[in-house]
Formats: C-alpha cells, structure tokens, sequence
C-alpha cells in the first residue's frame, strides 16, 4: 500500500469535488471514506489511474449521503448533474485549497489540523497523537473548522502569507507520535511550490531544509538539548543544506526579499561554517537588519542582540539587547548569556535560574538548570 501516493493525491481529489459542487464538510468526509476503501481494496487490485479511481468513489460517496439528506434541495440537484465517468480535469485547484485550510476566520490551530487533514491527508488519529491531544478533541476541533470553511468557494485569490505561516506552525511542530511534522511541512511545502511560483515558498522550504538537516544534533542520547555552537557539524545533512542553499539563491536572484528568505539566508550561514568559531556573524548581523526591517518583531531583534553579541562583543549585545523589554520570551536566558560571555558569572547564573522558570518545555527547563548550576560551581571552585 502506498500510503505517500494517497497522502498526495487527497488535495486534489478533495478539490475536484468541492468544484463540482460539494460542499467542502462533506466532500472532506467523502475523500476520507474513499482513502479507507482504497486501503482496503488496493493492495489486492491497484487500479490503472490511482486518481480517477479515487474521484469516482468519492463522488459517490458524496452522492449516497446527498440522496439521504432529502431535505435540502441543491444537493438533490447535483445528484442529477453527476458528471460522466472519464479522465479526471487536469486543472490542479491544489492551492486554492491550500488557501481555503488558512482562512483568516480559522485560528491557527484549527487551521494547522484542517491543513494537515485536507491537504496532508493525515487521519484525525494520526494529527491528535502528533499534537499529543485525545482524538476526540481533535475531531472536534476539525469538524469545527470545516464547517467555518463550508460555505467559502474557489473563486478569490487567498493570502500566501497565511499559508505559509501555516506550514510554519506545522514545521515548528518537530516530531511526536508516528507522524514526523517537521518532515511532513517540509513535503506539503515542497507541493506548495510546485503549484505557486513565488519566492517567499522558495524561502520557507529552503528555511525548513536548513534547520531540518541539523535535526540529528539537536539533542543528545539522553534527550538533553544541545546548543549550535556545540553540535556535531560532521552529522548535519549536506544534502538536505546543499538543496536549501541552491533553493534560496534562486529565491534571492529574483530581488523580492521576504522574512523567510532572510531567516534561511541566515541559516544557510550557519550551516556554512565549518565551526562554530567560524560562523560569519558580521554577515549574520546584516541579515538580522533586514529581518527586523521586514517584521519588526522583538524576537528577531532578540536574536540580532545575540548576533551582534558574537560579531561586536558581549557588551554591545547588551546594549542592544537594553533596547527591549524584559517581557520577550528568552529575554533572561540571552542576557545570562552575553552576561557570561563578558564574565558576570554570579549574574548570568542568576539570569539561567529565572529563564529555567520561564522555559517553554522541560527540555528547555532543564537546559538552563544545568547552565545555572554550571556558572555556580565554577563561581565555588568546585
């Protein structure tokens, strides 16, 4: 059974009938009956054309609860307008559908589930295990975004920019369960730029192709975090940095720079140096400019403080880290770290112990223990 040619032909299967007239709740319903039947059938009788095959069972799933809901009369109509079996349309509506999963009436939960649902063609199981909630909330919270959608149609350009903060979302999400996120944003954004040629996609795919090949370092044997400057660089994956890079220069090449293609410029610097010690943070800094040009967003101009840390000295990360309030999340734990690096040990370990407090996750947590814990043990000599 070819689970990764049914998750990508959902899509477009799903699109093919909420063009024909199918509401998107129902048509989202029927395609997942046709994806359990092609399950079941399948592996015994692979058929000639997987996406025909999958339309047609569709459609007439669509149709047996159309003839049962007798009470609304459009859906009596297309059960007369059935369209005559042959060649599924060659018009791919991919991205519309991509549009429709991030509509702006959907919070960004609701609108990561139904994306991973209807585009990634993940069962409501497979994205409750991964967002480690029960299945039941899950299916609730996509039912809930489906009928949000209902009633919109294919007939207005969507916003790329929710789109791909979507996938983002997805990306961010990492690994949990038996359904890897980080690689399944990676495949759904790839998708996205097959249908969309726009330079901002370019950026988050190669973004997301960069980070993805330091996953393996990231932490160590025993689940502890291990940060960049400590990481096996001898385990990044080439492959997957060298396709990132060639992405993100063809992005750059067409002068239409977006936040994405800045944060993965400055993640393909990084996976540049052969070092740490190497790392060109002066050309990193530049690109903080341009990020915080773009977004002007405190957790950027957070992570410029760090940069400019490491390319002008400790103090003058300070000093750029002085021109934002405390309340960024990570505040404390860049400033015990540029307070370490100019040698105030007895406040950097004080700085450690309070982002512990505030840490994210308790990989996080702990991470920042042991780094408080460190500083005081070299400040007692032992």
């Amino acid at each position: 059974m070819d689970e990764a040619l049914l998750r990508s032909l959902t899509p477009s299967v799903l699109a093919i009938l909420v063009r024909r007239g199918a509401d998107f709740a129902a048509a989202e319903d029927a395609v997942q009956d046709a994806l359990v039947e092609a399950v079941r059938v399948w592996p015994a009788d692979a058929p000639r054309d997987p996406k025909g095959w999958l339309v047609t069972v569709a459609w007439r799933r669509f149709l047996d609860a159309t003839r049962a809901d007798t009470a609304r009369r459009r859906r009596e109509d297309l059960v007369e307008e059935e369209p005559a079996p042959g060649p599924t349309p060659s018009v791919d509506d991919t991205l519309q559908l991509y549009f429709l999963c991030a509509h702006p009436s959907l919070t960004p939960s609701s609108a990561v589930a139904l994306t991973l649902r209807a585009v990634g063609g993940l069962t409501t199981r497979q994205i409750a295990q991964a967002y480690l909630v029960p299945e039941a909330t899950m299916a609730q919270r996509i039912s809930r975004a489906k009928r949000t959608v209902a009633g919109v149609r294919f007939d207005r350009p969507g916003d790329v920019a929710t789109v791909l903060r979507v996938l983002y979302l997805v990306f961010n999400e990492g690994y949990s369960g038996e359904v890897d996120l980080a690689a399944e944003a990676i495949r759904l954004t790839r998708q996205l730029a097959a249908a969309i040629d726009h330079p901002e996609v370019s950026g988050l795919l190669a973004l997301m192709l960069l980070h993805h090949a330091r996953r393996a370092t990231r932490t160590a044997p025993d689940g502890s975090l291990v940060p960049l400057a400590e990481q096996d660089r001898g385990r990044w994956d080439t492959d997957s940095i060298a396709e990132g890079v060639e992405i993100l220069q063809a992005a750059l090449a067409r002068d239409r720079l977006g936040e994405y293609q800045a944060q993965a410029a400055i993640a393909a610097l990084h996976a540049d140096a052969p070092t740490a010690e190497e790392t060109d943070w002066v050309q990193i800094v530049e690109w903080y400019d341009e990020l915080t040009r773009l977004t002007d967003s405190p957790l950027v101009r957070l992570n410029r403080a760090v940069a400019v840390g490491e390319a002008d000295g400790p103090r003058a990360g300070l000093a750029a880290l002085a021109e934002l309030s405390d309340s960024v999340p990570r505040h404390a734990a860049v400033a015990a770290y540029l307070h370490e690096r100019d040698g105030d040990l007895a406040t950097a370990a004080r700085l450690y112990a309070e982002a512990a407090d505030k840490a994210p996750n308790l990989a996080e947590r702990a991470h920042l223990t042991r780094q408080a814990a460190r500083l005081n043990a070299r400040r007692s000599g032992r």
